[in-house]
């Protein structure tokens, strides 16, 4: 797939340009069921029975019920606003990485976004979003979800130092100035991945050599925070009670403004 490359035989990367619109093919979201033998193979089937949700021992939730359950990667909108450009949540792509069985650390799923402005700063109380942030990642061909977690943090990271964590600043709060972009890092935790998966695997297309983007993940990531309410607020004359305190990021998506 174009954007793919190898880092080593246990490593992978994918990264996007961040720009102000994702577009991709309509069909992605429309996922063909996949009959014996074929992308779903070798999967554990779907549980007849819903798994139950379990705490994750960084807090959060393991929303594990949902695994296997193919819905639209959109979530239904909270209120007014989520489709909006100002401000917007952007995907920047999501790196895996497994230091080997002879090496220290951990492995990792990391994804990768960036948040921007137009009409005016955006201030965000540091840590950013802390217990506020969803994954959700969907599988090709009507797999349906390969994880879901609900309560996470975002950690704010150096553009140029990818892993390198940006200290809040003394004021308490991060200010995103129009034009600039706040790049974010969500870290999976290996508990919300369902049965079937692991970090290494979860973001895979089915099959890895494709150059087709229905044959990869769609990775739905969300962000709340009281002050994107009103930053909304303020932007459009609506009242506070009207707007969603939400930003929705989905990692492939027709570009779609609101109505």
């Amino acid at each position: 797939m174009s954007g793919m490359f190898r880092l080593s035989s246990r490593s992978w990367l994918i990264l996007s340009v961040p720009v102000v619109a994702l577009v991709v093919w309509a069909g992605v979201l429309a996922f063909p069921s996949a009959g014996p033998g074929g992308p779903l193979a070798g999967l554990p089937p779907r549980p007849a029975v819903p798994l139950p949700d379990a705490p994750l021992p960084g807090g959060g939730v393991a929303q594990l019920s949902k695994c296997r359950v193919d819905e639209d990667p959109r979530p239904a909108a909270k209120g007014s606003g989520e489709r909006g450009k100002d401000p917007q949540l952007g995907f920047g792509g999501w790196s895996a990485q497994s230091p080997g069985a002879k090496q220290p650390g951990r492995t990792t799923f990391s994804l990768h976004a960036f948040l921007r402005t137009i009409d005016r700063p955006l201030l965000l109380d540091a840590p950013i979003a802390e217990r506020r942030v969803t994954v959700d990642i969907y599988g090709p061909h009507g797999e349906g979800r390969r994880a879901s977690a609900r309560g996470l943090s975002a950690t704010v990271v150096d553009g140029k130092y990818p892993e390198g964590v940006v200290p809040p600043p003394s004021s308490g709060a991060y200010r995103v100035k129009p034009g600039d972009n706040l790049l974010l890092k969500i870290d999976l935790p290996a508990a919300a991945v369902c049965p079937g998966h692991t970090l290494m695997s979860v973001g895979r297309c089915t099959p890895e050599t494709t150059n087709d983007a229905q044959d990869c993940p769609v990775v739905t990531f969300t962000l709340s925070d009281p002050a994107i309410r009103a930053y909304r607020s303020a932007l459009t004359g609506e009242p506070e009670s009207r707007v969603s305190d939400r930003l929705v990021a989905v990692s492939m998506e027709l570009e779609r403004s609101e109505t």
